[in-house]
């Protein structure tokens, strides 16, 4: 799981994962009190965030970067971009300094989006970002065909339950011709027991339908926090469970990429020769047909 960066959440434990749909969004509706938590927490970065954008700056990860300048540069067919679960804004406004014209960002977290418009008034950018907070399986349906580019990862597929629906989420969003692409951990990153020094399944994980749940976050992430907080729910995910959605949903799988690099240290005590031998993360690069 994303938050399990130094050592696991104290009291996290597996559960079994849900099917049913309602129950999905049961648990993003109890996901959003912890975020919100952990959003005020991001709020201590909104200044230095302001800093690096004004000079250029994004935080877009070097394998997302290479995969984007495969279709050439942002700024010559990216007009609208919208960021799923944005977070506070980062990411999303980094897309600015990449290239897109103008871009979207959507968060279950009122206190994420209030930290992305408190950055994006700083910057002056009001004109060329806006922000919604909605659960992304409830993204407004008057974005719908409206961008060239829908972009989310960075640990976000774990928070979502419902595939099925997301993907079609992801689907409506696109024009004609747009481009979906997502870089997120390796599906078999979280069975890897995080504390260990070489590669050890994490008791009791099980690669399908496997899901979690604390009321912690990681020393590691938001070590302020520490434990006793609101109950928050995690979910892993095959990469069957992620393509099959996105094909039905009647996108075509442009490019899958499986990497040794990750976007942060999810297992800081193995050997470096240990990491060598599997991945950290996976890119997906898909458009929905014109």
């Amino acid at each position: 799981m994303p938050d399990r960066i130094d050592e696991p959440d104290e009291d996290f434990r597996l559960v079994p994962a849900i099917t049913d749909p309602a129950q999905a969004r049961r648990l993003h509706a109890e996901n959003v009190a912890a975020w919100d938590q952990a959003a005020a927490d991001y709020s201590s970065l909104n200044e230095e965030r302001v800093k690096l954008l004004r000079q250029g700056e994004s935080h877009l990860h070097p394998l997302e970067r290479a995969n984007l300048a495969r279709l050439g540069p942002l700024s010559d067919w990216c007009r609208e971009a919208v960021h799923l679960q944005c977070s506070s804004g980062f990411d999303a406004l980094s897309l600015l300094n990449e290239g897109a014209h103008h871009v979207v960002g959507v968060d279950i977290s009122p206190v994420h989006i209030g930290n992305a418009r408190w950055v994006t008034n700083e910057l002056g950018w009001g004109d060329r970002a806006e922000w919604y907070v909605a659960d992304v399986l409830d993204t407004p349906h008057e974005l719908d065909g409206r961008f060239e580019l829908v972009y989310t990862g960075m640990g976000a597929l774990c928070w979502i339950h419902d595939l099925v629906a997301w993907a079609g989420v992801v689907a409506r969003l696109l024009r004609p011709g747009g481009v979906f692409h997502v870089l997120d951990n390796h599906p078999t990153i979280w069975m890897w027991d995080d504390l260990s020094d070489d590669l050890r399944v994490y008791p009791g994980v099980s690669y399908f339908d496997q899901a979690g749940e604390s009321t912690s976050w990681s020393p590691g992430y938001l070590p302020e926090l520490g434990g006793g907080l609101p109950r928050k729910h995690e979910r892993s995910w095959t990469f069957a469970d992620v393509l099959n959605p996105l094909i039905a949903a009647g996108l075509r799988i442009e490019r899958l990429g499986e990497h040794r690099e990750g976007y942060f240290d999810a297992l800081p005590n193995l050997r470096e020769s240990e990491k060598a031998r599997i991945p950290f993360s996976f890119t997906l690069l898909a458009r929905r047909p014109v």
